[in-house]
């Protein structure tokens, strides 16, 4: 150590000991101030302890401590203040530059920050770190700027920035009020020149009772959210959002506001006279009055001839101002005077400005000779953009915005990051000021703190009438594009927006409107208190630059839901802020008007751009299911839909562009997912497979249900591949379960009763007009008959004698007869028909049904004939006039009947040759064509193992080489064939006639 000290300062080693401060008690000096040793510390040299001496307030506003406190930590700030109530504590700093301040302008910079660590996690992001300032960081920076900036003194332009930084929340305080006070509490002990200190408060109102400073629990059920900041007996900024609040009760919270945020002040000053610094002498840019009238003297004239004119422009008026401008810069120049020179602009505009508000005060005449309280002449365009979900274009005299709604599904809400509040956001509201807006030339970048602010307030007057999100799930984003600016466009977005939220067809209950509220005053130098006044509503862009204060104030009939109050001055009294909420209220009333008469109701959703939305709600397994490896099957969905998938909380929503879009996405889904099996309920299934006992179909998202074949149809089948065929979509009906708890299937319980068909000649099958989705094509022929045609092409549809479409694969559900069997049969129909030609009757127009006589002679109906040989029951009832020609034609329409109509006799060897059909091509499908039918066919294709044979009417068949057989065949061959049966799928299988 004295090796150490020797080479730091030779005196040092020289020093004796009981000189040095540590011989006399002394530790170190800190803060200005002595710190003694304690008596254990009188012995080797060891590391001091280091005294941090801090200073705290401590007060009540609301039934809440708060405790301000300095001089732990941020030691070297020109500033810095630790403010908390509870858990929650928000350190603020100020510091000020070196700078000798040659600007025109306060560069004052304000940025909050909330980083993770305050509520103990860690960000989410791929850095895990904090990113660029998120929307909330922006609009809570701009609520400690507003009310801050108006008390530097003027001239003052040296760069000035505050930081505000959460350190820890509890999740029950919103730390913005908090940061605000503990700037005002870190500029007063600070150096820095500032006509401070102010207070800020919430005010919250529940049942109708205001709550002072309310919790984040009370926000949510509260319908008044008022930030109010102010100085001993001046106003100097107002935030509100609201649900409709009158004037009167608005005036009645600002009142109540004001002496609670007063409470503030005090502390604040006790802890500067504790810790403060002495204020330093700054040099302020001030204009010299030599200067003043001399530009005054040469440029008065002419600006006033100017602002004389009303028919000036905006942009004419900005460029008679520019020559002038040069007319006195060309004076000065001559004259030699760099002084006047160096602030001629802001000469100019100091004598802009008093001529314009002299005008005013004293006349009553303002910029574009409009009266004090009449509004710019208004335009306004609902669905000027049909494509879009809501669009509309409103006009305010020279400004001018256009508004487009787009909606979403929940999951497009927008996530919040931030400590306090709500972790989504369904309603978005987007604000762009785009250079053109005002003729200029200018770079897009990213969020711009202007664009924010004005974005926000116009979202809070919008959100009070937007419907309650259990009745309206949607997300909605509304875009405000400026196209042109002269003052005002985020009362014109208010409006804009309103206007948007009806075409879109969203049950807005009313429409919102907002106008802006300027304020001229004349003020005493000697006392700082104003004279007189003059209110001005919808003011220009320019009056907004030369006045005192731009009140925005936006509501419905019925009351307030937002306002932004921006002040130039240091204050203005709160009579007069209440005054304007009362002067506005005809110009808002107006507006109104205007834009209900454009559109006064939201429309009706149109299918051709108005969305669907639809939640449904499954199981985690369902979901899984859905979604797929990856959400691969999720994906897929929305490709070939066009649907959006959302899946939260076990319910999934969609999202349709409209009706058609949604169906098709639900059809997908219910396939995948299925839904709960309810007996009695329809659904849609494929046939998986074909048995001798029914078919396994294949439905609700992969569920397996066996479908009887007594289940087929209401007449008897024999064989199941008769009525269905592999890859055949169905509607089946859920009758129940077996006792393994299979699921039991039924198509004719969705098939009409027999006796109640509409169409006689479509039979049971007319319902199924479903194809089948599996394309299948003639690809090989192999060894096994069930398997020779399994990809056998679509059947070719035809239609009915009702015009209903039909198909001609399914196989008819009466087995037909052969003809040696019903010899028996031939000859009874043959003696009913010879009765009847004896009775006078025509039975070529009759026909009469077959039938059987009993022993006595009596005809029996064919419904109570038992075919033993073949166990079919036929309901006569069913069957009708067209079946039964078909069904019978080898008996009733044979060629060789006699001229009584009955045949004449042969031999039953010879029946049995002589009856079989011998079917036209025209004539032949797949309900006509019986075992034993006779035709002649074209080879359609030559496989490895057989053919493909065109049979007519679109039906194919085929037919296998035989072995040792002829198999030199060519396409196109005409071959006699006979159907000898039938496969598993209901093909034909042929085989040809030797005598051909």
């Amino acid at each position: 150590m004295a090796a150490l000290r020797s080479r730091g300062n030779p005196l040092l080693s020289s020093v004796p000991a009981f000189l040095t401060w540590r011989r006399f008690g002394f530790r170190c000096i800190c803060s200005g101030r002595v710190g003694f040793l304690s008596s254990s510390d009188s012995g080797n040299p060891v590391a001091g302890t280091k005294v941090l001496e801090t200073f705290t307030e401590e007060f009540e506003i609301g039934s809440r401590s708060i405790i301000l406190e300095t001089g732990k930590i941020a030691r070297f700030a020109n500033g810095a203040v630790i403010m908390g109530m509870e858990e929650t504590k928000v350190l603020s700093t100020v510091a000020s530059a070196k700078g000798d301040g040659s600007r025109d302008f306060l560069p004052l910079t304000v940025d909050y920050q909330e980083k993770q660590f305050a509520q103990g996690s860690i960000p989410t992001t791929f850095m895990r770190r904090e990113g660029a300032p998120k929307e909330r960081e922006l609009l809570c920076g701009r609520l400690i700027d507003r009310p801050i900036r108006p008390l530097f003194p003027a001239g003052f332009y040296h760069e000035v920035q505050v930081m505000a930084s959460v350190l820890s929340s509890d999740g029950k305080q919103d730390p913005d009020v908090l940061a605000a006070n503990a700037t005002s509490a870190a500029l007063m002990l600070s150096d820095i020149p500032w006509g401070g200190p102010i207070g800020v408060i919430r005010i919250g109102r529940i049942s109708g009772q205001f709550v002072i400073n309310p919790s984040m629990e009370e926000m949510s059920v509260s319908d008044l959210n008022l930030l109010y900041a102010c100085t001993r007996d001046k106003t100097l900024m107002i935030d509100v959002q609201a649900r409709e609040i009158s004037e009167r009760d608005l005036e009645a919270g600002l009142r109540l506001a004001h002496p609670e945020a007063i409470k503030y002040l005090e502390p604040q000053i006790k802890l500067a006279a504790k810790a403060g610094k002495h204020k330093k002498e700054y040099k302020l840019s001030m204009l010299s009055d030599t200067t003043l009238e001399k530009v005054k003297n040469l440029a008065e004239g002419a600006i006033e001839a100017v602002f004389t004119d009303p028919t000036y422009g905006k942009f004419e008026r900005g460029e008679a101002l520019d020559n002038i401008t040069q007319d006195v810069k060309r004076v000065l120049e001559e004259e030699c005077d760099e002084e006047s020179l160096k602030v001629l602009p802001k000469a100019v505009d100091m004598v802009r400005k008093k001529i314009v508000r002299r005008r005013i005060i004293e006349k009553g005449i303002r910029v574009d000779g409009r009266r004090l309280d009449e509004v710019r002449p208004l335009y306004c365009e609902s669905g000027n953009l049909p494509i879009l979900h809501g669009s509309s274009v409103f006009s305010r005299g020279d400004t001018q915005v256009l508004c487009t709604v787009t909606l979403g599904s929940p999951g497009d809400a927008q996530r919040l990051d931030s400590l306090v509040g709500p972790s989504t956001k369904r309603f978005m509201l987007h604000y762009s000021f785009p250079p053109f807006s005002i003729n200029e030339v200018g770079k897009r970048g990213g969020l711009n703190r202007r664009e924010v602010g004005h974005g926000t307030l116009a979202e809070k007057a919008l959100l009070a009438v937007l419907p309650p999100e259990d009745d309206f799930p949607y997300t909605v984003r509304v875009n405000s594009e400026v196209m042109a600016s002269d003052g005002s466009t985020s009362m014109a977005t208010v409006c804009g927006g309103s206007m948007a939220l009806m075409d879109a067809g969203i049950p807005v209950r009313e429409h919102v409107a907002g106008v802006s509220v300027g304020l001229v005053g004349d003020v005493d130098p000697s006392t700082g208190m104003i004279k007189d006044y003059r209110i001005l509503t919808d003011i220009l862009g320019l009056e907004d630059h030369l006045g005192d204060m731009d009140f925005k104030i936006a509501g419905t009939r019925k009351g307030i839901t937002a306002i932004q109050l921006d002040i130039k001055p240091a204050g203005i009294p709160l009579d007069i802020i209440c005054e304007s909420l009362d002067a506005v209220v005809k110009g808002r009333l107006q507006i109104l008007d205007h834009m209900e008469h454009e559109i006064n109701a939201p429309r009706t959703q149109d299918d051709r751009n108005s969305p669907r939305l639809a939640t449904l709600k499954f199981s985690n397994d369902s979901l899984r299911r859905l979604m797929g490896p990856q959400g691969v099957q999720k994906r897929k969905i929305e490709q070939e839909t066009g649907a959006r998938l959302t899946v939260s909380d076990g319910a999934l929503t969609i999202l349709a562009k409209n009706q058609e879009i949604m169906e098709k996405a639900k059809g997908k889904i219910d396939f995948i997912v299925g839904r709960e099996i309810e007996v009695g309920g329809i659904y849609k299934g494929v046939v998986a497979s074909i048995k001798e006992y029914g078919a396994f179909v294949e439905f609700n998202g992969g569920q397996q249900g066996l479908l009887h074949i007594s289940e087929l149809s209401h007449d008897q089948v024999s064989r199941v591949s008769d009525v269905v065929s592999v890859g055949q979509q169905l509607s089946l009906m859920c009758i129940g379960q077996d006792v393994r708890g299979n699921i039991k299937l039924s198509l004719k319980a969705t098939l009409p009763r027999p006796g109640s068909l509409k169409n006689p000649a479509g039979g049971c099958f007319d319902s199924m007009k479903q194809p089948s989705n599996d394309s299948a094509s003639v690809e090989d022929v192999s060894n096994c008959q069930e398997n020779q045609y399994s990809n056998l092409e679509e059947f070719p549809i035809s239609k009915d004698d009702s015009g209903e479409t039909s198909f001609t694969y399914s196989q008819p559900s009466i087995l037909i007869p052969s003809v040696a069997e019903c010899d028996e049969e031939d000859r009874t129909t043959c003696f009913g028909q010879k009765d009847a030609k004896k009775n006078g009757k025509n039975s070529k127009s009759t026909k009469p049904f077959p039938s059987r006589r009993n022993g006595e002679g009596q005809n029996l109906p064919l419904s109570s004939i038992d075919l033993t040989s073949h166990k079919i029951f036929i309901d006569s009832q069913s069957i009708t006039q067209r079946q039964r020609e078909n069904e019978f034609g080898s008996i009733v329409g044979s060629k060789d009947e006699s001229e009584d109509g009955c045949k004449s006799a042969h031999t039953p060897a010879e029946d049995a040759v002589n009856v079989k059909n011998d079917v036209g091509a025209a004539g032949i499908n797949a309900k006509t064509l019986k075992i034993g039918d006779q035709l002649t066919a074209k080879v359609y294709q030559i496989r490895t193992h057989g053919l493909v044979l065109e049979l007519g009417g679109g039906l194919r068949g085929m037919y296998r080489f035989e072995t040792n057989g002829r198999s030199d065949y060519e396409v196109g061959d005409e071959l006699r064939v006979e159907c000898s049966s039938f496969s598993s799928k209901g093909i034909p299988v042929m085989s040809i006639l030797e005598d051909w």
